[in-house]
């Protein structure tokens, strides 16, 4: 059939598809309460057909979208009969999920009675319920001390909504009004997906588009594999290390073996160090999608980021280690840690195979969660630290983006308005700017992270949790460039010495008038710092991004 549609209809429908992931994720920014999304943009957007093959996503967060066939998978295999007007819901972990906060809606597309696609949308919840605020709870040492657990649900029935379950649901997050607006929202975006799919059928025919569907997978399979034929073929190591699992275990490594031959990759973690007691395990969705997100960020970014530009890849791991946990372990941090790892250490084991293409490694994720009553209203609320976003890794092309954010989402998380967090929270940010020095020196340098003081105008404490990485490894310098400087979070209360936070604690005492010191990860450089342009390191100079004493960068 695919041969019946030619190469300006494979296009237009290739457009539209884009176009319509793109809309959605327009109203879900417009229509979503908490400001982890309509401020964070911590959701995607997504079309799967019933194979569980992804046919086109938008650009918002990576390593959700690269889970998301899997999800549908498990939807796939859970309901056999599946009417016009459902909508399942799902999160769990072992169901084809990434981790709980990240819920996802699927709205089933018909052309007549036949079923061909989901839309589908994967939103950050800010509170999951579970034994701490915030959906993270580092002393969680199983999956049922991280929060509500869903498989596979309709909440929706042929267009009834289900008001046990979403009460049911409701009842055991912490801030359920904002939950309740975000998972409409998610339900609002998925049917205008499906709309825009039904107008479709209706221009074109199901099964023309259909059928160009079929030629844009083949075609960016062959895109894919066209770049991957020009890299050097072996096989080839990398390995990435965590800080740690919050119990005392450091240095817990990821270990990737990647065989390239000819335009086929082979990506074996099975040598990564076992599966540990604490949130730092991977899910195997999640796994797949940390994979897929190193392999895409290295072949060319016209290629459309479908299955078909997936099919040069093979994965292989093994149950039971870091990257693949068993059921019932605890997962929640996975979807920044250890997906970072597992891309730095797939991209390094790259390294000689195409090193034109890869990446020094981008800052680690160091969240904090804090949970308080704000004065002005006397309501709780919950806030989650978004900002001082640290820098992203050097590349052949240039010096890395400066506060741009994470590998796991290279720039699609936000830290959204400073003036808007603090007419939410009781807040004062006292200055969010550049931080000098902390990106790794190289041939082009890594981006810098970012300083902040942060008070807090509450008048009854409050209680904070963390969850992240990179205290102890900062950010990868790539074909001898250096590691950009690692995070450091302290708290200052007055008459105290400041408090180094850790990256996995809970139950800290935030009190009225404390402070936040935030000095965020640098990027890693690229290349040989000797290497670097002299016009370059001047301009580095006048701008403040580096000085003559690089520990003018850091607290000591």
């Amino acid at each position: 059939m695919t041969g019946i549609v030619d190469p300006v209809t494979k296009s237009v429908v290739q457009h539209r598809l884009s176009s319509i992931v793109a809309e959605m994720g327009e109203a879900m920014l417009r229509t979503s309460y908490s400001q982890i999304l309509n401020s964070s943009r911590d959701f995607s957007l997504a079309i799967c057909d019933v194979a569980g093959r992804l046919i086109a996503q938008a650009d918002h967060i990576p390593v959700h979208v690269g889970a998301l066939p899997w999800a549908a998978k498990a939807v796939e295999a859970r309901f056999k009969e599946v009417k016009p007007g459902d909508v399942i819901l799902m999160n769990d972990p072992y169901h084809g999920g990434s981790h709980l906060p990240d819920i996802t809606v699927f709205v089933p597309v018909f052309a007549g009675q036949r079923r061909l696609f989901w839309t589908i949308v994967r939103a950050h919840q800010s509170d999951i319920g579970g034994a701490t605020h915030g959906a993270y709870n580092p002393d969680a040492t199983e999956i049922w001390q991280e929060g509500l657990r869903i498989p596979p649900i309709k909440l929706t029935e042929a267009g009834r909504l289900r008001d046990d379950i979403l009460d049911m649901l409701a009842l055991n997050v912490r801030n359920a009004h904002d939950f309740r607006g975000d998972l409409f929202a998610m339900i609002g975006a998925a049917h205008l997906g499906e709309r825009r799919l039904q107008k479709l059928f209706a221009e074109l025919t199901a099964p023309v588009v259909e059928a160009a569907i079929e030629g844009v997978l083949d075609a960016a399979e062959a895109q894919a594999r066209s770049v991957v034929a020009t890299w050097q073929d072996g096989t080839f190591h990398g390995e990435a290390f965590l800080d740690d699992d919050g119990r005392g275990h450091n240095d817990i490594r990821i270990a990737a073996t990647v065989t390239k031959l000819g335009s086929d990759i082979e990506v074996d973690l099975t040598a990564s160090d076992p599966q540990v007691d604490s949130f730092v395990n991977s899910s195997h969705a999640n796994m797949h999608a940390a994979v897929a997100m190193a392999f895409l960020y290295l072949i060319d970014p016209d290629t459309p980021k479908n299955s078909g530009a997936l099919r040069p890849l093979k994965v292989v791991a093994k149950q039971g280690t870091i990257v693949w946990a068993d059921p019932g372990r605890p997962v929640t941090l996975c979807t920044s840690h250890p997906s970072n790892e597992i891309v730095e250490a797939v991209i390094k084991a790259l390294a000689t195979s195409c090193p034109d293409r890869v990446m020094a490694g981008w800052g680690r994720r160091f969240r904090i969660a804090i949970q308080g009553e704000d004065p002005r209203t006397g309501r709780n609320f919950i806030w989650h630290l978004f900002h001082a976003r640290p820098g992203g890794g050097a590349s052949a092309r240039g010096d890395g983006w400066s506060s741009i954010g994470e590998w796991h989402s290279v720039g699609g998380l936000k830290f959204g308005s400073i003036e808007v967090a603090e007419a939410r929270f009781p807040l004062h940010f006292r200055h969010h700017e550049f931080l000098p020095d902390s990106g790794g020196d190289g041939q082009f340098r890594g981006g810098l992270g970012v300083a902040l003081e942060l008070a807090f105008e509450t008048e009854k404490p409050a209680r904070g949790n963390t969850a992240g990485e990179g205290t102890r490894h900062g950010s990868c310098g790539m074909l001898g460039g250096e590691d950009g400087k690692p995070h450091r979070y302290c708290l200052l209360s007055a008459g105290k010495p400041p408090r180094e936070l850790r990256t996995k604690e809970t139950g800290i005492e935030i009190l009225p008038g404390d402070r936040l010191e935030i000095l965020s990860a640098g990027g890693g450089g690229w290349g040989p710092p000797q290497k670097r342009s002299a016009e370059a390191r001047e301009h580095d100079q006048r701008q403040g991004l580096v000085t003559d004493d690089p520990s003018k960068g850091r607290v000591p």
